[in-house]
């Protein structure tokens, strides 16, 4: 059979079944370009619903250069092709194949399959990280991926090279069950052209989830997989909203990425003849209410009555908070994102969003609608970019403790011999963190400068760490970082040498804690800390020291700084991804790593004092206080007379703080670096920092803490300062003993 039969036979089936299929074409890269435009050429597929990914447009259709894939989502496509010669990125692949409709066909363009997994790509040269270079890395995620391919249904595989069909793809599939009569639910606000509008009852139930944005202090979150139809119900929805005169603004990490919420909107309104105008992605109501795009950094300015954010998974957490001062807002958001940073949402954001005023309505739709339930190309997909990963259920995992746990090696053949065990360690660190991605299972797999330590319990992953090893450059190199060339997976050096200008500071070899996760039912009972113990135990006599960055809270703080790690460096600006403040701590276990953290730690305690009442200025004090609790070494509190007469003064109840804050910095700090054991609560400590470090209003820390007024606030504060002396006991000193300071 020849290449377009296959493929006509498998878009047949397709559309029969409301399926999806994948077309493999394998072989040398001329041939294979050659046969996907004969293929689509004979396809009844018109080129305005075809995209082809892949760094050449050999294909008369819409084309996406690989690192522009992104562009796919929220959007489908009959057929899409993606041209993996140069670079097969797990992201894209699954972006690829979450843009196809049921019916529709994917169509991949590989080298030949036996020879794929030791054929080097540009994918690779982002995991050669010096010293190891292209050939150090491995291929153990393609290896995986053409098992996959070759094991599932609804997979055609052809060899250009030899013009032989491996595998023709059919699954003998039945027709699609048709979906039942969806009805309006009782006393509902929306009228019943948008119940009738939709094709499952979980959509139903997630417009109906919508109806509450009419009222103020409402926000929804729809959550699904891809093609569950959660845009469309945020575009009934915005319709429906629109029809009682209100305002939508819909947000979204591109314009395109909504075009389904517009087009149900679109739809709605000219069903009901209520549509009174359109522009330029805008549609204008009868009664005055409006749907528009926005994007999403002007979103809140544009004063919306309700904000939708769709794909907000893509968004950073930093926008996705801010977007919590709208009264009425709902975030429609993909579990399993294919775009990589998806994880933001679920592990970052949803902590601000249970904070917020807002009554929260949550809605999970799991029916398919783009494409039949068990549709073999998300099976596939699922369990080839480990998307379905999935952490140890908690019955087998419940009798875990300290004393009967084992600490392992999982070495990338042992995780590729154990679906299982793969699927457990990755699961944990998707669901623990805000930025594992597809392209992470790969890192996993194949990047040299990695390993995995885990903790397990009768066989399964209680606790997991990523480690990564960074530092020991030799000179020449440490001399171009400090020029501002930059090197890739050596984040603490890079940082140390080039933002901080410490030009020894790739010398020392480290292990830098990329991840760490434990099983949400054990947390709290110290396996994440027996862990890390047990990795020093093992690694400590061959680094100098141990590292870490993340995104800065105060629980993630606390673990840090009860293992030993002490805080160099406080970012000046939000990670996109996480909306926090980065924050990086090291762990010396040498001479050298000793004198890096000592050095580095002493730098940072100089210079914080001015980076609070500036770029830190509206961090959380919680923040500040653990960020500062890691700092190594106390130094001496030092006032000289006049000093401790203006500290004394205000512990009297005189407002001499303004007079001249530097005394009441340097008692602040002393404490907040190394705590004395003594009556200084927690919040007596956030008001240090927001007021003395941050130079925040009294108004603004007296309501913030929650006191009744500003007077209280500053009462209390004058007490704090007092029981400060008292406990520090310092002498007053010289100006010239200050000076040296």
């Amino acid at each position: 059979m020849e290449p377009p039969a296959v493929a006509a036979a498998l878009l047949d089936e397709a559309r029969a079944t409301d399926e999806r299929r994948l077309l493999v074409i394998a072989g040398e890269r001329t041939a294979c370009r050659r046969t996907a435009s004969e293929v689509l050429e004979t396809l009844p597929i018109e080129p305005s619903e075809t995209t082809l990914v892949g760094p050449v447009p050999f294909l008369a259709c819409e084309h996406l250069e690989t690192r522009r894939s992104a562009d796919l989502l929220g959007r489908t496509r009959t057929a899409v092709v993606y041209d993996a010669h140069d670079a097969c990125v797990p992201n894209v692949l699954g972006r690829v194949t979450g843009a196809v409709d049921g019916g529709g066909l994917l169509v991949l363009l590989a080298p030949p399959l036996d020879a794929w997994p030791d054929r080097g790509d540009r994918f690779d040269e982002g995991l050669a990280v010096p010293p190891f270079t292209v050939e150090d890395v491995g291929s153990r995620f393609r290896s995986r991926l053409v098992g996959t391919l070759r094991a599932h249904r609804g997979v055609a595989i052809v060899n250009v090279d030899t013009g032989g069909v491996e595998c023709d793809g059919l699954t003998d599939g039945h027709p699609r069950a048709p979906c039942g009569v969806v009805r309006p639910p009782e006393d509902h606000r929306f009228p019943a052209a948008a119940y009738e509008a939709c094709l499952t009852a979980d959509q139903a139930a997630a417009v109906e989830a919508f109806e509450s944005l009419s009222e103020d202090d409402r926000a929804v979150v729809v959550e699904s997989d891809r093609g569950r139809g959660k845009s469309s119900a945020a575009g009934i929805a915005a319709g429906a909203l629109a029809l009682d005169g209100v305002s939508v603004v819909v947000t979204a990490p591109a314009p395109r990425n909504a075009d389904e919420v517009f087009a149900r909107a679109r739809r709605l309104l000219s069903n009901l003849g209520a549509l009174a105008g359109e522009g330029d992605r805008e549609l204008v109501a009868e009664a005055g209410g409006s749907v528009r795009f926005v994007p999403p950094t002007g979103a809140v300015d544009a004063e919306p009555d309700v904000l939708i954010v769709d794909e907000a998974a893509a968004l950073p957490v930093s926008l996705l908070t801010g977007y919590l001062s709208v009264p009425r807002v709902a975030f429609a958001t993909t579990i399993h994102g294919y775009e990589g940073a998806g994880r933001g949402f679920s592990v970052r954001f949803r902590g601000h969003l249970d904070q917020a005023d807002h009554e929260l309505r949550e809605v999970r739709l799991d029916t398919p609608i783009r494409y039949a339930p068990g549709d073999p190309v998300e099976v596939w997909s699922f369990h080839a970019l480990a998307l379905d990963a999935r952490s140890a259920v908690e019955g087998v995992v419940c009798g875990a403790a300290l004393e009967n746990v084992r600490y392992e090696r999982l070495d990338p053949e042992r995780l590729m011999r154990d679906e299982r065990l793969l699927s457990e360690a990755f699961g944990l660190l998707v669901s623990a963190h805000y930025r594992t991605e597809p392209n992470d299972l790969a890192r996993l797999l194949d990047a040299p400068n990695l390993s995995v330590r885990a903790l397990t319990h009768e066989g399964h992953v209680v606790s997991v760490a990523l480690l990564a090893r960074e530092g020991g450059l030799d000179a020449d190199r440490r001399e171009r970082l400090f020029e501002g060339e930059r090197i890739r997976g050596h984040m603490i050096p890079d940082l140390l040498t080039s933002q901080l200008r410490d030009p020894d500071a790739g010398a020392p070899s480290g292990l830098r804690v990329v991840r760490i996760a434990t099983h949400h039912a054990l947390r709290s009972r110290g396996l994440g800390s027996r862990l890390l113990d047990r990795i020093q135990d093992e690694f400590g006599g061959d680094v100098d020291w141990f590292g870490t960055g993340f995104g800065a809270t105060p629980e993630l703080l606390s673990f840090w700084d009860g293992n030993g790690y002490r805080s160099v460096h406080l970012s000046t600006t939000r990670n996109d991804a996480s909306g926090e403040h980065s924050v990086v701590l090291l762990r010396p276990t040498s001479e050298a790593g000793a004198e890096l953290c000592e050095r580095h730690g002493a730098w940072f305690a100089d210079r914080i004092e001015g980076m609070l009442t500036d770029a830190l200025r509206e961090v959380h004090p919680d923040v500040i206080r653990g960020v500062l609790r890691a700092v190594e070494g106390a130094r001496p509190l030092v006032l000289d007379d006049r000093g401790r007469r203006l500290v004394e003064s205000a512990a009297e109840g005189f407002a001499t703080l303004e007079v001249d804050p530097g005394p009441f910095r340097r008692l602040a700090l002393t404490h907040l670096v190394d705590p004395t054991d003594g009556p200084i609560s927690a919040r007596e400590e956030r008001v240090l920092v927001s007021r003395v470090l941050q130079a925040r209003d009294w108004d603004e820390v007296a309501d913030r803490e929650g006191y009744v007024s500003r007077r209280m606030c500053m009462r209390a504060f004058g007490e704090t300062v007092g029981r400060l002396l008292e406990l520090y006991d310092t002498e007053a000193v010289s100006a010239a003993g200050e000076g040296r300071r």
